[in-house]
């Protein structure tokens, strides 16, 4: 049985792994303009830097950066007449470094960047190469840093609001009350939520902020509770991770008279991971999006067999993003690593399903949506294989 007083314990931390790219800070862009990127010869190794957290003191670090160049160096096994020489820098998660590292790896001939993690980092190195005409594809999921010469590859909010209210809507979820922590991450999820749901012709019935504390989410269960009985809400949208609020407002709510099985609860983020969380009763018929399972299955059994261990949750970026330089490369064109490359429409297939980058710097991913039934996910709405497919 899953306490209060056993989760108060542990202080709320938002950005689990699933979300561990994400910094908010002020971060502006540079503006590059017009068909930013090198002219390269495709028919020679393209050297790409490869930039990883590791140096930075952190045992975490140090485990995420290997485990990205791991995926990286296994992507470039399976590209077919492309041939890619891979530099690795380490930023030691700093900002200053991933500045430093990003000019070095130019000088010495990098055609594109790939990292790093950190949104502060990622900028940084987007502002040291963007008068170089470098672009830079990072592992953050911050769309406040896309755009210029800088890419995100991070699953964002705007991507899984898009997925988790188009598939709601269709299944006659139409009016939800989003729940978010009042934070800059809190508030960023909630207003991709209330802007895919204007997409999406979906009502938001109410929005209720709570402090990011234990105490912040059980004072905010009355709200809650008002704010769906008040307004007929059909579902409540959560922007919590796993690793935060989520575990007790979903055991908090049920138990202060909110019927789950009436009044549908999804969230923005992966609730399968840790895969404890999915033991929970709270979360026992809950939705939220994930990677094509069938694709992440199968990177994680190759990563396995190997490396002899288990991909770090991020690794599969590092992986989609050699593949979707090695197939902007396979098609031959000097422009392969420029905006007009990179932003095919097309897109890429990676071992975390279809994506595609979008001309501001963001990127739209193809996304499975899972149902926890008897502690397990079921896909309840497999993941497109393409964009013209369905969830798009």
């Amino acid at each position: 049985m899953f306490s209060v007083s056993r989760f108060v314990r542990k202080p709320l931390r938002l950005l689990a792994l699933p979300l561990l790219s994400l910094t908010l800070a002020a971060c502006q862009p540079v503006s590059t303009g017009g068909n930013s990127g090198p002219s390269i010869n495709t028919n020679k190794p393209v050297q790409v830097a490869l930039l990883v957290p590791k140096g930075s003191g952190q045992s975490g670090d140090a485990l995420v950066a290997q485990s990205l160049e791991n995926a990286a160096r296994l992507a470039m096994a399976d590209l077919d007449g492309v041939t890619i020489d891979l530099r690795v820098y380490d930023t030691a998660g700093s900002a200053t470094q991933a500045s430093a590292v990003a000019t070095q790896a130019v000088n010495e001939g990098a055609k594109i960047i790939l990292g790093p993690l950190y949104a502060q980092s990622a900028n940084a190195a987007g502002l040291a190469t963007a008068s170089r005409n470098v672009n830079v594809i990072a592992f953050s999921n911050n769309t406040e840093i896309a755009g210029g010469n800088v890419f995100v590859l991070g699953n964002t909010f705007e991507n899984t609001a898009n997925r988790m209210v188009s598939y709601a809507t269709r299944q006659g979820k139409r009016n939800m009350v989003i729940v978010t922590a009042d934070n800059p991450a809190g508030a960023q999820g909630a207003n991709a939520i209330q802007s895919a749901a204007s997409r999406y012709g979906a009502s938001v019935a109410g929005v209720v902020r709570h402090q990011f504390s234990q105490q912040g989410v059980i004072d905010a269960v009355p709200a809650v509770k008002s704010a769906i009985q008040s307004n007929g809400a059909d579902s409540v949208f959560f922007t919590s991770d796993t690793a935060g609020a989520l575990p007790l407002f979903t055991q908090l709510l049920p138990e202060s008279g909110i019927d789950p099985t009436l009044t549908k609860f999804m969230g923005l983020t992966r609730w399968d991971i840790p895969a404890s969380t999915l033991e929970l009763p709270g979360v026992q018929g809950g939705w939220f999006a994930l990677p094509d399972p069938g694709l992440r299955s199968n990177f994680t059994s190759r990563y396995s067999a190997t490396y002899g261990g288990s991909p770090h949750p991020l690794a599969g970026l590092a992986y989609d993003g050699i593949a979707a330089i090695g197939a902007s490369v396979k098609a031959g064109r000097s422009d392969a690593l420029a905006k007009s490359g990179l932003t095919q429409a097309s897109g890429f297939v990676g071992v975390n399903g279809i994506f595609r980058f979008l001309p501001d710097g963001t990127n739209e991913r193809g996304m499975a949506i899972g149902e926890i039934r008897n502690n397990q996910v079921t896909v309840i709405d497999p993941a497109p294989r393409s964009f013209s497919g369905a969830g798009f």
